[in-house]
């Protein structure tokens, strides 16, 4: 019995070490719900819907499949061959016999070495382009999404959903899954010859596979934990960078440079936190595990070195030297994929976290979407019409209250009021930016719901007070990809007024525009989005609040651009300025949701109402500034 006190020793520590990891995971297993523990999509559906951007590959994986069963064959036949060769070398040795067995050894290796360099790179090839698929679909996907659903959501949010959560899935495709089942099968398959080779010995590793699978449940616990607060940390900080990074003037002029520096440090050591908690579980498993297979080298080594290595019997079978490194080996080969699969299965989890993060946003329906017979349009004439129009951004408080009027083809409307009128608002849901929720509206005598949404606001062009420039050059900005040669773009930049700043630019049309235009001013902003708008020669022109905070010099320009574009087509414009909108056709007058006024300059002038007012308050104004 002395001679076995060593196994009972180590057995003791074993499971007073698994007692511990017990109790902690019985600690930690009531709150889950509450740290946001587990996922709410089912693994099954996940996959569904994952493998269906990998079916179009199933080639590629099965060669992959026929690469990764030559690298198997190294890691259960070589321990083997050193076994033979330990064999050789203590007994009857020949050098022909030796020579042979390294070359077939280094044959196995060369070709493990060759199928494992071939599966690498179809693998990641292959994923590359699952991952870009992914990506693609998933930004068209955000680019249906209604205003009012991208409102609800952080930018930041979103991209991390396209860059870092498509990364997580990209792993699982190009690394994760496919060392899962060749652990899986490298472990059968040293499982087995271990079997063939000595039974006794092989149920003494056994021994060890109970406590592997309790470290490994109580790992995957703690490690999906870990993997959950990471990218819980890492989305937070994203939407922080994104929103603040844009805002960053703002935080300048209002001097909160160190309150916002506060925020992100907060943040920062969170994430900091989180990142520490996952390597904490990461240096406590894999010791863990390397434990037990030092625990059972040494425990092979001790049966070994009772008979001074020479053949002895263990449990009724003989041993013999040869099976004491074959073993060796074969216990490497064993608890290092056991190790990894458990590693491997929880980047699996987190790979299927981020993708349930992914399909959340896929999953969320357009609320402005095509009805099933909607057709597409040609040119229109421009004929617009309200009728009885109800609109809410949030039920039950109503923005439009039964908006009713026409714009025939051709005209200028000005739409005139206070903040929060719903000027804007109007113009938004011509294009159909939001769907209404009473009422009709109607184009050319169509109801607008019977109009593909492309083909609807192809229709129109609209500038907007905050213009927004894209990162690249005045070409692509005003073009936006489309192709329109350099004679029509400067003849749209002429007709607009915007050619004489354009050609004092050091490169012209080449010049450089960076980050939403910010290395031009206001207006020179504000002449390329009218030269954009033109370029695409709309039925229709949206302005909402194009002349705001724009210097009298770029406005005369701008008002000059306007009343050749007045000429273009139907004309639809919310100004503060009332002298932008004297020539304006008609005037709509609203206030809370409601028309109260309409007509021209004159008429309304005439009337003494509310545009009267507003109008005498404004040259009033405009006469104190001018005497300052």
């Amino acid at each position: 019995m002395r001679e076995y006190f060593p196994l009972l020793v180590a057995g003791g520590i074993i499971g007073l070490v698994s007692t511990v990891f017990i109790i902690a995971y019985a600690t930690v297993r009531n709150k889950k719900q509450a740290i946001g523990f587990d996922r709410n999509m089912k693994d099954g559906e996940i996959v569904r819907r994952l493998f269906a951007y990998a079916k179009p590959y199933k080639k590629q994986f099965v060669f992959v499949g026929v690469c990764m069963l030559f690298s198997i064959a190294y890691d259960i036949l070589s321990p083997l061959l050193i076994g033979y060769i330990e064999g050789l070398v203590k007994g009857q040795f020949e050098l022909a016999r030796l020579f042979a067995l390294v070359a077939v050894y280094a044959g196995i290796l060369i070709v493990s070495l060759v199928s494992s360099y071939f599966q690498a790179m179809v693998l990641q090839r292959t994923g590359q382009k699952i991952l870009s698929a992914l990506r693609e679909d998933l930004f068209t996907h955000i680019e249906s999404l209604s205003h009012a659903q991208l409102n609800t959501i952080p930018v930041g949010k979103l991209v991390t959903r396209v860059t870092n959560d498509t990364n997580a899935i990209s792993q699982m495709f190009t690394n994760i899954l496919v060392n899962l089942l060749k652990n899986c099968f490298v472990i059968i398959g040293v499982l087995a010859a271990m079997l063939c080779l000595n039974y006794e010995l092989t149920l003494m590793i056994l021994c060890f596979v109970p406590f592997i699978v309790l470290f490994t449940i109580i790992f995957r616990k703690f490690s999906r934990m870990a993997y959950r607060k990471v990218k819980d940390g890492t989305t937070d900080i994203n939407t922080f960078l994104s929103e603040n990074l844009s805002g960053m003037k703002i935080t300048q002029i209002f001097n909160r440079e160190a309150r916002k520096m506060d925020e992100f440090s907060a943040k920062n050591k969170k994430l900091a936190s989180a990142k520490q908690q996952q390597i904490l579980v990461f240096g406590i498993f894999r010791p863990l595990v390397y434990m037990l297979y030092i625990t059972s080298v040494m425990l092979l080594l001790y049966l070994g070195a009772k008979g001074y290595i020479q053949d002895f019997t263990f449990l009724g079978q003989t041993m013999t030297s040869e099976v004491v490194v074959t073993f060796y080996m074969y216990i490497s080969k064993f608890f290092n994929p056991i190790q990894s699969l458990a590693e491997q299965f929880n980047w699996l989890q987190s790979a299927f976290a981020s993708a349930e993060k992914i399909f959340t946003v896929f999953d969320m329906q357009p609320q402005v979407v095509d009805e099933e017979d909607a057709e597409d349009i040609g040119e229109i004439k421009g004929d617009i019409e309200f009728r009885d129009v109800w609109f809410a951004y949030v039920p039950g408080e109503w923005v439009l209250k039964g908006v009713s009027f026409k714009v025939k083809a051709n005209e200028t409307v000005a739409f005139v009021g206070s903040t929060g009128s719903g000027k804007t608002t109007i113009l938004s849901l011509i294009c159909r930016n939001y769907d209404i929720q009473k009422g009709q509206i109607l184009i050319d005598g169509r109801d607008i719901k019977s109009i593909k949404i492309a083909s609807l606001r192809r229709q129109f062009g609209q500038m907007l007070q905050d213009v927004f420039l894209f990162a690249g050059t005045v070409r692509s900005n005003i073009a936006l990809r489309s192709e329109f040669s350099d004679e029509e773009i400067m003849r749209a930049c002429e007709y607009v007024n915007a050619a004489p700043f354009i050609n004092k630019l050091e490169c012209g049309l080449d010049e450089v525009v960076r980050e939403r235009g910010n290395n031009f001013s206001a207006g020179q902003r504000q002449l390329l989005s009218f030269a954009r708008t033109i370029i695409h020669k709309p039925s229709v022109m949206i302005l909402d609040e194009a002349t705001a905070n724009i210097d009298t010099e770029t406005e005369v320009l701008i008002q000059n651009s306007l009343e050749k574009m007045m000429n273009i087509g139907t004309m639809l414009i919310v100004a503060h300025r009332l002298s932008t909108i004297c020539n304006a056709d008609n005037i709509i007058v609203l206030s809370h949701g409601e028309i109260i006024e309409q007509g021209n300059h004159r008429q309304l002038i005439a009337a003494k109402g509310r545009y009267y007012r507003l109008y005498n308050l404004q040259v009033h104004r405009e006469k104190l500034a001018a005497g300052k």
